[in-house]
C-alpha cells in the first residue's frame, strides 16, 4: 500500500510544547504523545515515548530476533505483539527518569503501523486516531479518560461541558495505569488516517475534522492545526495525517 504522510505540532497558546510526534514513512510507523507532569516533565515524556518507539520498531526490522521487554501473547499478530511491545520498552524508560523535577511525568500516546494491508494501532490515554473513508469519519480509539468510563456507563452527558473531559485514566509512566489497546484495521486505497493529540480535536467537530482530511497531507495538518487554534483551543496542536494509496 502508497503511503503519503505529513505531522505538525504546534505550541498553540502554551508557554511550551509537551506535544510529540513521528511521521516516519519508511519505517510505515505513525505516532502522537501528549505529556504530562508540568513544564519540564512533559517535554521529556512525550519525546522520550517518540524516540523509544520509533528505536525500538527500527530495531526490530533490522533484527527480528531481539529481546523484548514482553513475552507474546498467543492471541495476538506479530505486528500487535510488537507494538505492545514497543509501548511497554517506552513506558519503563519513563519510568526510570521519574525524579526530581521529571517524578511526576508520564504521556499518552497513539501509535499506528502500516504492515501490508493492514494498520495496527496501540493507544494509552486521550490521544487518538480517526479515519476517513468513504465521506465518514470515524474514531478508532476509544479514550482512557473518567468521561470515556462514564459515556460507556451512559452517565457522561454532554462531553463539552464535562468539567473533567481531560482527566485520563492511563498513561505511560504511570504504573499499574500504562497498558495500551491494540487492534488491527483492514486499509483501503483512499483511506485517511489522523492521529492527534487532544489539543487537535477538542474543538473540531467531526465536519471540520472531514473537511481537513480532504485535503493532502501537509495541507491537511496545517489546515487542521490553525482551525483547533482559531476554534479557541488552548492546548498544544499536534496532528499527523496518512493517506493510503
Amino acid at each position: 500500500m502508497h503511503l503519503t504522510s505529513a505531522g505538525l505540532s504546534h505550541v498553540g497558546r502554551r508557554s511550551n510544547n509537551e506535544d510529540a510526534l513521528c511521521d516516519a514513512p519508511a519505517l510505515r510507523l505513525f505516532v502522537v504523545a501528549d505529556g504530562l507532569g508540568g513544564y519540564e516533565g512533559g517535554e521529556v515524556a512525550s519525546q522520550l515515548t517518540v524516540s523509544l518507539l520509533r528505536e525500538f520498531i527500527d530495531d526490530n526490522r533490522r533484527d527480528p530476533q531481539g529481546t523484548w521487554p514482553i513475552r507474546e501473547a498467543k492471541h495476538r499478530s506479530y505486528e500487535e505483539n510488537l507494538l505492545t511491545a514497543a509501548t511497554v520498552a517506552a513506558h519503563r524508560a519513563i519510568l526510570e527518569k521519574r525524579s526530581g523535577a521529571l517524578s511526576q511525568m508520564g504521556s499518552t500516546v497513539v501509535a499506528a503501523l502500516v504492515c501490508g494491508e493492514k494498520l495496527v494501532v496501540a493507544h494509552v490515554g486521550d490521544s487518538r486516531l480517526y479515519r476517513l473513508r468513504d465521506g465518514a469519519v470515524t474514531a478508532l480509539t476509544r479514550d482512557h479518560s473518567l468521561w470515556a468510563e462514564l459515556e460507556a456507563a451512559g452517565t457522561a452527558g454532554d462531553r463539552k461541558s464535562f468539567p473533567w473531559k481531560n482527566q485520563i485514566t492511563r498513561a505511560l509512566g504511570l504504573d499499574g495505569h500504562a497498558q495500551a489497546d491494540v487492534a488491527s484495521f483492514s486499509l483501503e486505497p483512499g483511506d485517511v488516517y489522523l492521529l492527534c493529540s487532544d489539543g487537535l480535536y477538542d474543538p473540531l467537530d467531526e465536519a471540520r475534522l472531514k473537511a481537513g482530511l480532504e485535503l493532502p497531507p501537509e495541507a491537511a495538518c496545517r489546515n487542521l492545526v490553525q482551525a483547533a487554534f482559531d476554534a479557541g483551543s488552548h492546548d498544544n496542536i499536534t496532528g499527523v495525517v496518512v493517506r493510503c494509496g
